[in-house]
């Protein structure tokens, strides 16, 4: 039987940067992960059109910074945006923002899963106290008093103070304790793919509301490409994805008013269900959960990674701080502060995505007058988009370790 101090499945950006965060604390941490990594992660920089990408913020960004991996992810590839644009495609409603109209170089970073992933690994490859155990698959758990013990397909036991589950929307881990969630299908579905665009993005993130969806075009590195995410309700996505290209190429520039002249689909289309999740623990006796094992959000603001990487730097806290008191990780009562902390962060999100999402849905016209003129307020009047800014770059969620330099 190996023993641990912490035992983490799910080897996601979320599960890799725990992993990371922890063992420069010295504890040391298992990490279990279903399927090869290296193999996963093998043509990375050959592979220029990955469809899944991240919208980093900031607090995001100062957090990889203390990771050791933000070097490392500027070094492979991440397009920072300098502007965010919002408009609604029926009405004159917009609200812009410029990162130089207070005093930020950027807003944010655009980023390829797998190059944060892959910094990420680097950056694990060189510690000493972490055990990698990939592939591996987790059959059994059984809480003790003092220790949880693990199971593994191939019958290996493992004996942990902490189990953290960061192994997705549909977690093992989280079923396998019992921990109910509420959750909602959003009614639309996510179409991903990478544009070639006509007109350079001039590195600004655009979203447009339109009669029955949302078209995000966010900026890559090539000036001539973006990646799209596009929510729509399930049967459209559908027809769109199966659509011939250049049809589709037609449908997307007029959706778009033709913002970055004639696009071209320069990748696959591929289609995501969207469905709100949050779960109705965060935390049990050895046990904590983070990123989507504890909730998914509407991609709407691009805070679904952002939200995950925040659970794990206020548990990085937590369990350091413990580590250091001598304390028992493991104990609920020490992991109640995290989860009273990350559950109400998750349900603030929660709770305006899902009340902006159908502010924009509804096409009543007294619908369409608020919106448009909450857009066109919040634009003019002084103070709040600095607020608002402040929300979208995550400096509002962000635990107080972070702002101190590294």
């Amino acid at each position: 039987m190996q023993s641990f101090d912490v035992v983490i499945a799910g080897g996601g950006i979320v599960g890799m940067a725990l992993t990371t965060g922890l063992c420069r604390r010295g504890l040391h941490v298992a990490l279990l992960e279903r399927y090869p990594v290296e193999a996963t992660l093998h043509t990375l920089l050959d592979d220029h059109s990955a469809l899944r990408v991240s919208a980093i913020n900031a607090a995001s960004e100062r957090l990889l910074q203390h990771l050791d991996v933000w070097d490392g992810i500027v070094a492979l590839r991440a397009s920072p945006y300098r502007e965010m644009e919002v408009w609604d495609k029926d009405s004159c409603g917009k609200i812009s923002f410029h990162a130089d109209e207070y005093g930020f170089n950027h807003l944010g970073h655009i980023i390829e899963n797998r190059v944060i992933l892959q910094a990420l690994w680097q950056q694990i490859s060189q510690l000493a106290n972490v055990t990698l155990l990939i592939p591996a698959i987790p059959k059994q758990i059984a809480w003790g008093e003092n220790e949880a013990f693990i199971t593994l397909s191939d019958e290996r036991v493992l004996s942990t103070r902490l189990v953290i589950g960061a192994d997705g929307a549909n977690s093992w881990l989280r079923q396998h304790a019992d921990i109910p969630q509420t959750f909602w299908h959003y009614g639309h579905s996510a179409l991903v793919a990478t544009i070639r665009n006509e007109v350079p993005h001039q590195s600004k993130a655009r979203q447009v509301f339109h009669g029955e969806g949302i078209l995000a075009f966010l900026p890559l590195s090539d000036p001539y490409q973006c990646s799209i995410v596009w929510s729509l309700p399930p049967l459209k996505a559908t027809e769109l994805a199966q659509m011939p290209v250049q049809q589709f190429n037609r449908e997307l520039a007029t959706t778009f008013d033709m913002r970055l002249g004639l696009c071209q689909l320069a990748s696959e289309r591929q289609i995501f269900p969207l469905i709100a999740r949050y779960a109705h623990c965060f935390a049990s006796h050895r046990l904590a959960l983070v990123g989507d094992a504890a909730h998914t959000v509407h991609p709407l603001a691009g805070q679904g990674v952002n939200l995950g990487l925040m659970d794990i730097a206020e548990l990085i806290d937590e369990l350091n701080r413990l580590h250091r008191q001598g304390k028992d990780i493991g104990q609920y009562l020490y992991l109640r502060r995290y989860e009273r902390r990350r559950k109400q962060s998750a349900a603030l999100i929660l709770a305006g995505m899902q009340g902006f999402r159908e502010l924009f849905a509804a096409n009543h016209p007294v619908s369409k007058w608020l919106r448009d003129m909450g857009l066109i307020l919040a634009d003019k009047l002084p103070g709040i988009k600095p607020k608002l800014l402040r929300q979208a770059m995550g400096l509002n969620d962000m635990p107080n370790w972070l702002n101190i330099d590294k």
